[in-house]
């Protein structure tokens, strides 16, 4: 594929998950699945996120609330790494089945037609769910922001606990695709472009970040998740 077209991918994941925290993941995942295929999509998605959720708690980093991380971490971590050895043994149509299903869980949780109130006492669960549904068809980081919203997290706070609960879930997916043989020279060369434009992406993201309000962000954010549904539906072909 273009690198090129990747690299702009990349950027744009990144600018729009440091602008809304949620978003970027899926738009990414649904549009390397319909440009390559989703076994790949899943396998060079796994570095790059990776890399682009580090640099954002890194940007974040003071912020971070601790607790709560390391309880989404203890779910997310083994949770991805189970949902990412069983993706591996499926079939291109279920992967593609499972990223629609994903991405119809983000559009409905955006537009409030799934009601999910989360208390301080579901953070491991909610972690270790979404690190199975990221891992097998991506999306499942769109559990992780309402239940860290519903806790009062805002802002820094909120983007870097996020995004430290989402790197661990790609370290979890990537050791399992890794092991189970998915990442070849050809895919960690993808991966390695996504890895580096993402971070700059994230860069973009912070400074349009701090010029937008919050109902042009919310906007923004709800036409790209029916961007990427319409995305998921035609790749389902």
């Amino acid at each position: 594929m273009s690198i090129s077209l990747l690299i702009a991918l990349g950027l744009l994941a990144g600018a729009l998950t440091t602008i809304t925290g949620v978003g970027g993941g899926i738009l990414l995942l649904i549009s390397l699945a319909l440009l390559l295929d989703p076994a790949t999509a899943l396998a060079i998605t796994a570095p790059g996120l990776l890399a682009g959720n580090l640099h954002r708690l890194l940007l974040f980093r003071r912020y971070l609330r601790w607790g709560l991380a390391t309880r989404l971490i203890a779910g997310a971590l083994p949770g991805a790494l189970v949902g990412g050895l069983v993706a591996t043994q499926l079939p291109d149509m279920v992967l593609r089945v499972l990223l629609l299903l994903a991405t119809g869980l983000a559009l409905c949780k955006a537009f409030g037609w799934l009601r999910f109130q989360p208390r301080e006492g579901w953070v491991f669960p909610v972690g270790a769910v979404a690190g199975v549904i990221t891992a097998m068809g991506g999306g499942g980081g769109v559990l992780v922001p309402p239940t860290l919203l519903t806790l009062g997290l805002r802002g820094p706070a909120y983007l870097a606990t996020a995004a430290a609960a989402s790197a661990a879930m790609h370290i979890g997916r990537l050791s399992a695709y890794g092991l189970s043989g998915w990442m070849n020279a050809e895919r960690w060369y993808l991966a390695g472009v996504l890895a580096l434009a993402i971070p700059t992406g994230n860069l973009v993201g912070r400074a349009l970040g701090a010029r937008l309000q919050d109902r042009t962000v919310h906007i923004f954010t709800h036409a790209t998740l029916v961007v990427v549904t319409l995305l998921a539906v035609a790749g389902l072909r």
